[in-house]
């Protein structure tokens, strides 16, 4: 069938292939997967998740209770019998929050998802704030995390235009009063300072503005949160610039935390102002809202995947337009954040938290996606810990006196970490070549969205890391090598349908095995000099 690998733009609306396209699969199954180590394709910059809105309460739990979470997430050590203890995550998402919980009821915000905010009315601070999720940053810290982003869904609610954090359906314009960009600007400064000073958190990142070019968060007062054109996100990323140059502050400036990879390219569902981002934002013809040469602005993109997985054959496009449309601007890509939503039919939709194989192995396969056909640099769930919906890698339950809380692990939590636990940061991935029983390469043959589906990866210690996915209900064999090296041994790590594989060591190999059915597989060895 006909492969769409280019943006199609009709009537300033982002197009691709029509949602019954039928799915890629490989006519021929290969015989041997070689991954080409002359061939490199991207710099990994980490996997992460953020504390939204759970850890502002997690976070006050009993110790034990936050150990047991924070290892899950973040620990890189093994048990006795050489099983990691967690997932390793590289990259932690702060939500830092605008003070909807000091209104209460007047928020508008359901009160799960209000935040405090280290700004009071009269001006000064509060560092006793957010200290739940402040207690997760340290203990995110104390387990190896490098990399830490703060994202902003609205400016504190002493700045914005209604008096609120939630935009109650009031436009598309930013929720910021005119003469509070400077404000808004140096609270960000004053906190990421204030939270290095207090907590010895210093962030790498920072977000200030989140999905402001979604329609569907703000028809209603769900959570915090602000719509943004273009031209206002350039005018308060060249303001925090200017003040991050004058005070010091090396924290890098990321956009657009976009709720649609679609309005990167193009308009969909969002009007003229607030879509094609990459092109204006980036493009030095767009003189009102360049930012490409800003101070501390980082010289990538970053956007949601939501909406975009399903089918397979539309994600497989929409990623390789996104990939040649940040080629022409030479911009990176983070996918910064996805959870399972109500299109996500394969699995049931996002409804009902599901522990199984079967949400782990769909996610594995958006994972797959994002970093061989986007070229994602950098890849993030939403929540870290969520409740019954389909949006945490861990299920947290509450117990009526509070006391007893309790949180419960995940296929998807240990999925992910066939990806973040053994793919560091400054790893590079490598292309792999499918080949036939003859020797002829097959395109795109190592993806098969219905069986194997595989990456690999060179971390910076000569670590290598092959991931395997077999989204089938049969074994699949599974021979590989690296360049022409002959045989080495692999130690893997498997997360599959069996209740005692959940990252779990279960065996080593030569590069020719089996991958048992409905299972993700992390090949794991150290070679310095592949030839």
């Amino acid at each position: 069938m006909i492969k769409y690998s280019v943006l199609i733009v009709l009537a300033n609306f982002c197009v691709f292939p029509p949602s019954s396209a039928k799915e890629s699969a490989i006519s021929v199954p290969p015989e041997h997967y070689q991954i080409d180590a002359n061939k490199p394709c991207q710099i990994i910059d980490g996997f992460g998740a953020s504390d939204a809105w759970s850890m502002q309460y997690l976070g006050l739990w009993p110790k034990k209770q936050q150990q047991q979470i924070a290892d899950w997430l973040f620990s890189m050590k093994k048990d006795a019998s050489g099983k990691p203890l967690g997932i390793g995550l590289s990259l932690w998402r702060f939500n830092l929050g605008a003070g909807s919980a000091g209104q209460g009821n007047a928020s508008h915000i359901q009160p799960f998802t209000r935040t405090e905010c280290f700004l009071r009315p009269d001006g000064s601070y509060n560092w006793n704030a957010q200290q739940g999720q402040r207690n997760f940053l340290k203990l995110a810290k104390d387990r190896g995390v490098t990399h830490f982003l703060a994202f902003a869904n609205s400016a504190p609610v002493y700045f914005t235009k209604n008096g609120l954090a939630t935009n109650t359906g009031r436009g598309g314009t930013m929720n910021l009063r005119n003469d509070c960009y400077c404000r808004f600007a140096q609270f960000i400064a004053t906190s990421l300072k204030g939270l290095e000073n207090h907590d010895g958190i210093h962030f790498d990142y920072i977000s200030p503005v989140n999905e402001p070019d979604g329609n569907w968060n703000w028809q209603g007062p769900k959570q915090e949160g602000s719509p943004a054109t273009n031209w206002e996100i350039a005018r308060l990323v060249r303001t925090m610039g200017k003040l991050f140059v004058r005070q010091h502050i090396k924290t890098k400036i990321i956009v657009n935390e976009s709720s649609d990879l679609r309005c990167l390219m193009g308009i969909y569902h969002t009007s003229w102002q607030r879509g094609n981002t990459i092109r204006t934002l980036f493009s030095k013809d767009s003189v009102r809202t360049y930012i490409g040469s800003v101070p501390n602005v980082a010289h990538l993109i970053a956007g949601h995947d939501y909406w975009t997985d399903t089918p397979v054959q539309y994600m497989h496009d929409s990623r390789v337009a996104l990939r040649d449309s940040l080629h022409k601007y030479n911009l990176k890509f983070w996918a910064s954040e996805i959870c399972i939503m109500n299109n996500d039919k394969e699995i049931g939709g996002g409804n009902g938290y599901d522990f199984s194989m079967k949400t782990a192995l769909y996610v594995a396969r958006i994972i797959h996606y994002d970093l061989v056909f986007g070229n994602a640099c950098s890849w993030s769930w939403w929540r870290a810990v969520g409740g019954d919906y389909k949006d945490g890698l861990i299920r947290a339950y509450n117990t009526p006196d509070k006391r007893n809380d309790y949180a419960v692990d995940s296929k998807l939590l240990w999925a992910v970490g066939n990806y973040s636990r053994f793919i560091r940061p400054g790893a590079v991935r490598y292309d792999i070549l499918a080949k036939d029983s003859q020797g002829n390469v097959i395109p795109e043959g190592f993806n098969d969205p219905n069986g194997i589906m595989c990456s690999a990866y060179k971390n910076a210690d000569d670590t290598w890391a092959i991931v395997a996915i077999n989204y089938s209900k049969s074994p699949k064999p599974f021979r590989f090598t690296i360049n022409n090296n002959p045989a080495c041994t692999w130690q893997m790590y498997r997360t599959s349908d069996n209740t005692a594989e959940n990252l779990s060591p279960v065996d080593k190999t030569d590069g020719n095995t089996n991958l048992p059915p409905l299972s993700i597989t992390t090949f794991v060895t150290k070679l310095s000099s592949p030839r």
